[in-house]
């Protein structure tokens, strides 16, 4: 970028190395920073002395240089970052995001580190399971010094307690998203968090060890009046933050994944209390037809994810359709227990007209509610299913024919022919990209047909039997079904919990059911909420 130190320079002040500083490269030391002049920081980005040449750069304001560095890359900024000692400052004075190796020996370096990243609004500190993280001392450290943090993501910090996090609360009162997993402290520093983080706006919640049965109720604290996300994964008691939940009356999303205990109360408390929500994801949890009722009176409710969820049936999804009729992305994974299937999806088509993306994983789906929901859902644009042994070549050939619309389309494992396909290059006009995984009847000759029929459609075929992991985020095996009757799914409340709490190591796994146009609806409307 046009500097070149000069000989002098280099030889009467070496620079330091800052290797194991960077954006998204974890650190574990630092060395002590020395403090300059701004004349002999000057003197030695302009040096022009040892044939060096003119430091152009040297005429750019810091704010133009450090609006440059936000173009490079981490291994890049690290780098530019020891040209000189001006440049130096500059980067940490500009860094905004640190991302922290948090073992215990990093505990010294703290002082140095944000010393020189003084601005860090976005702090993530992580440590594997393997060593011992820092503790309280090292979290009230960072909350001294970098009083204006926004964003502040924990992984594996088991030494920090109630204690240290309260006391960050209080310092770091701008806090406007908290995330952590696996870590020990419980409902006290959270209610603190609530309590002094009066702007807090998301909270992420995974694996907190002290989270027990018979924890304190978490919430509602004076930060319920601005939180719009709040997602619990893992917990054995999530039921702990039913007052945050009720009393969040600006809640706009809410993910429960993998919670233990019954949830129908708790949701049908929200529906009556917070009829904002517009995101709704629930995986693996025991809620019943009653509980996705009560979610249904949030009538604004344009995205739904019920992910195997064993005691939902066409009821709670007919109950969903008839009151948000707003609705604009469904994911259902049934399972495989067929009490989701056509009749539900019926309702859907006659209820939700603005349907835009539809995913169906182990649902008993066909035409007769398929053509329906392609006649009636005519902004409908992505559609997938997975494990459906009902979507045959005349389902397809209903899409084909209905769904004018549709741009994506996605069919795993189902008994699709070339034949199904075929209907394709003279259906969906709109159609760019068809995605076919699984489907023994489906050769290569039928893509080869589409592309001279419709040359910009893209075709990604995968025929083969071997697929551990896809765009469903769904590895397919004898143990990730139940029964396939339903009548063998328990009905009693005991009996749930038990099915459920035996199920504890089973929903502890990672493999999840992620959405299908993940990656499709991220591409067209991104968003960036992670640190």
């Amino acid at each position: 970028m046009g500097q070149v130190p000069s000989s002098a320079s280099a030889s009467a002040s070496p620079e330091p190395s800052h290797r194991g500083i960077s954006s998204s490269q974890r650190l574990d030391s630092l060395p002590s920073l020395e403090l300059i002049s701004s004349s002999d920081e000057d003197e030695v980005c302009r040096g022009d002395s040892g044939g060096g040449g003119y430091d152009y750069t040297g005429d750019l304001p810091d704010e133009c240089l450090a609006h440059v560095f936000h173009f490079l890359g981490a291994g890049d900024r690290k780098r530019c970052s020891s040209v000189c000692r001006r440049w130096l400052r500059v980067d940490g004075e500009s860094r905004h995001r640190l991302s922290l190796n948090a073992h215990a020996e990093l505990l010294s370096s703290l002082p140095s580190i944000f010393t020189r990243f003084d601005a860090v609004t976005k702090l993530a500190l992580r440590c594997d399971r393997k060593s011992v993280s820092l503790g309280d001392d090292a979290l009230i450290l960072i909350s001294l010094k970098c009083r204006s943090l926004t964003r502040l993501k924990l992984r594996g910090c088991r030494e920090l307690t109630d204690l240290g996090v309260a006391t960050f609360a209080q310092n770091c009162t701008q806090l406007r998203k908290l995330s952590c997993g696996s870590c020990s402290f419980g409902a006290r520093a959270i209610n603190a968090v609530l309590d002094h983080c009066v702007n807090l706006e998301e909270l992420s919640i995974k694996r907190l060890r002290g989270i027990h049965d018979g924890a304190e109720p978490i919430g509602p604290g004076a930060a319920a009046k601005s939180l719009r996300s709040i997602c619990l994964r893992e917990l054995i008691n999530g039921q702990s933050f039913g007052p945050l939940l009720v009393e969040a009356r600006k809640l706009s999303t809410l993910k429960l994944i993998r919670c233990l205990g019954d949830w129908d109360k708790v949701l049908q408390t929200i529906g009556r209390s917070n009829p904002g929500l517009l995101e709704v994801h629930l995986e693996r949890i025991q809620v019943s037809d009653g509980g996705l009722s009560g979610i249904a009176n949030c009538k604004g409710i344009e995205t739904l994810h019920v992910v195997k969820v064993p005691e939902c049936s066409n009821l709670g999804l007919s109950s969903i359709a008839e009151n948000c009729r707003q609705l604009r992305k469904l994911h259902i994974d049934g399972w495989r227990i067929n009490r989701i299937g056509d009749e539900g999806l019926v309702e859907v088509a006659k209820h939700c007209l603005q349907l835009q993306e539809l995913v169906l994983i182990g649902v008993s789906v066909t035409h007769s509610s398929l053509g329906l929901i392609g006649s009636n859902c005519r902004k409908l644009e992505r559609l997938a299913f997975c494990g459906s042994d009902t979507v045959s070549d005349v389902e397809i050939a209903c899409i084909a024919t209905k769904c004018e619309a549709l741009k994506k389309l996605c069919i795993k494992n189902c008994p699709v022919s070339d034949v199904g396909i075929e209907s394709l290059a003279r259906g969906c006009p709109n159609l760019v990209k068809i995605k076919v995984r699984k489907c023994r009847g489906v050769s290569g000759q039928v893509v080869e047909l589409l592309k001279e029929q419709r040359g910009s459609l893209v075709f990604n075929l995968d025929a083969g039997e071997i697929e551990a992991l896809d765009d469903f985020g769904v590895e397919e095996s004898a143990a990730e079904f139940p029964p396939a009757n339903a009548s063998d799914v328990p009905s009693s409340s005991n009996e749930r919990s038990m099915l459920f709490r035996a199920k504890l190591g089973f929903f502890a796994g990672r493999n999840l059911v992620a959405c299908t146009f993940r990656r499709w609806s991220n591409g067209e409307n991104s968003t960036n909420g992670n640190l």
